[in-house]
């Protein structure tokens, strides 16, 4: 009886569990239900906040924000080079990677470290968004929203005791803002010499790792661990305002050379010069200038009727290079009319010099120091004393504070520096590097060039042709005794007709700059609005340089 029992209830599951899966299928099909109600559909601009953030969860930058551009086309150029990229950047990591696997052979019993595949995918990154900021450097500054999630296949082999290990890195994604500044801007192709990158803002990393075929990031906490591990260490690397330079062109080719020092010169007397006059005499005066320059030179006064005259006069010269530069000494007679005769020529190499020594110096005159055999130059022209000194400027004198350099400056070291820029001697040089200028506008030509005013001696830049917005990039000098704390000076855009007119001159607007503010940072570099001028904007660097 129990066996038939058992039986039937077998039977009867093996034909009621079909049945009653067929009926609730059929029921599950046909049957309507009650709490079902039709969708609504609305247009999107009928939809609340929280229903487009819904739908549109990755807003792109440059929707929200009006600094950013839409660079569509600068991710169709990534997306057709990316083949290509992938290729070059995957050389740039092995032969990267190599080395550092190289370092760890024989430690921890490892035995080879070797990539046994390395594809980045075929998916490029896209730019979300490209920021373009306008400083008053010689750089650009782009900051773009780059996001990628890829499809990479990396796989890294790893023989340790014998025993070969496999790591593979998959499904890699990365959020990142960061900053690329070409810089500096120079007049050879690319025209950029290097690249500067740093981030914003800690980066977003996110991939899977394999070892052995099994995933390692499923484990518990371990996933958080390295994945703030990994932001915190490219964080202190990369992280505003610690950055990554990069450099594009040899810095010989581009390099824009300085003054590093001031050469003090003292042109004491001559002895024994040539005759040049009909009674037996001369009119002799000194010209000196460094090789490389191309400022005026500087001449001493003229000693009438004498073949040993007597100056003891001193001269100041800006040095960019004392190891290479060499200091020209001509020597000549002053004539009323006509040229004027060179009695002797010497050279002088600074790399002799010590810093801050005054050195004598006795110089033979040649008649041309680039022909040493010629039989000219083994007959007495006389000789030359000089006093040399050369002093360079301070070091801590290159430095800025960061609003202009891009790069940052406690508060409290400033007024440091402004004391330590001034030192106790006073003097120094002071550079004036005019840039150029926007929207000057002149009533009947727009010529323009620039008029630098200083302690009554003036300077003046080359004429830029019918524009109103001209480049300039030229450098003046002034050599100073002592900081200009109180002093301003005077920069006038002019413009003059090219023909003839009565009215050839005519003033587009001027500035006065305080000097104080240069003398305490060492630097400034900004843009002026003219007076007298409706929109227009002229951008000087000043440098202030102490012994």
């Amino acid at each position: 009886m129990g066996l038939l029992s058992s039986l039937l209830g077998i039977i009867g599951f093996g034909f009621g569990l079909p049945i009653g899966l067929f009926i609730g299928f059929y029921l599950f099909v046909y049957s309507e239900s009650e709490d079902v109600e039709d969708l609504e559909s609305k247009p999107l601009c009928e939809l609340d906040t929280a229903g487009l953030e819904d739908l549109m969860p990755e807003i792109p930058l440059w929707v929200k924000s009006p600094d950013y551009d839409r660079v569509d086309w600068l991710n169709k150029f990534l997306s057709d080079m990316w083949p290509f990229m992938e290729k070059a950047i995957c050389n740039t990591i092995r032969s990267t990677a190599e080395p550092i696997f190289a370092d760890y052979i024989g430690q921890f019993k490892i035995e080879a470290i070797e990539f046994k595949n390395l594809c980045l995918g075929n998916l490029p990154p896209t730019v979300h968004g490209l920021k373009v900021s306008e400083t008053n450097e010689r750089e650009l500054v782009m900051e773009p929203a780059i996001r990628w999630a890829g499809n990479p296949n990396i796989v890294v082999a790893v023989t340790i005791s014998s025993i070969k290990v496999t790591i593979q890195l998959v499904d890699l994604q990365v959020f990142a803002m960061p900053r690329i500044t070409l810089k500096p801007l120079v007049p050879t192709i690319p025209c950029f010499a290097n690249i500067v990158v740093s981030l914003l803002e800690k980066p977003h990393i996110d991939f899977g790792m394999k070892v052995l075929g099994g995933d390692v990031m499923s484990i518990p906490g371990l996933y958080r661990y390295v994945q703030e591990r990994i932001k915190k260490e490219v964080a202190s690397i990369y992280l505003w305002p610690k950055s990554l330079e990069i450099p594009v062109l040899d810095a010989s080719t581009v390099a824009i050379k300085k003054p590093v020092g001031i050469l003090h010169v003292k042109v004491v007397r001559a002895t024994k010069l040539l005759k040049m006059d009909l009674l037996g005499l001369s009119d002799p005066y000194v010209k000196l200038n460094l090789s490389g320059e191309k400022l005026p030179s500087k001449k001493t006064t003229i000693k009438k009727k004498t073949l040993n005259p007597e100056w003891n006069e001193e001269f100041k010269l800006s040095v960019k290079d004392p190891q290479s530069q060499m200091l020209h000494i001509n020597v000549y007679d002053w004539d009323k009319v006509g040229s004027h005769d060179r009695l002797g020529t010497q050279v002088f190499p600074l790399k002799t010099l010590a810093p801050n020594e005054t050195k004598e110096a006795t110089l033979d005159l040649l008649k041309d120091t680039s022909i040493i055999s010629d039989q000219g130059n083994k007959k007495h022209r006389g000789q030359l004393f000089l006093e040399l000194t050369y002093a360079p400027f301070r070091e801590d004198n290159d430095s800025f504070s960061g609003i202009l350099d891009g790069g940052y400056m406690k508060k409290d070291s400033i007024m440091d520096r402004a004391l330590s820029n001034i030192s106790s001697t006073g003097a120094g040089l002071l550079l004036v590097t005019v840039q150029g200028a926007h929207d000057v506008e002149g009533s009947r030509h727009n010529n323009p060039y620039v008029l630098i005013i200083f302690r009554g001696e003036t300077k003046k830049s080359k004429m830029v042709k019918k524009t109103r917005d001209p480049l300039w990039n030229e450098e003046f000098q002034f050599l100073l005794e002592e900081p200009p704390l109180q002093e301003k000076i005077h920069i006038k855009v002019m413009s003059k007709r090219t023909s003839f007119s009565f009215h050839s001159k005519e003033s587009l607007g001027h500035v006065d700059i305080n000097l104080a503010d240069v003398v305490h940072n060492g630097r400034i570099n900004q843009k002026y609005h003219l007076i007298d001028s409706r929109n227009g904007v002229i951008h000087v660097e000043l440098r202030w340089k102490t012994i």
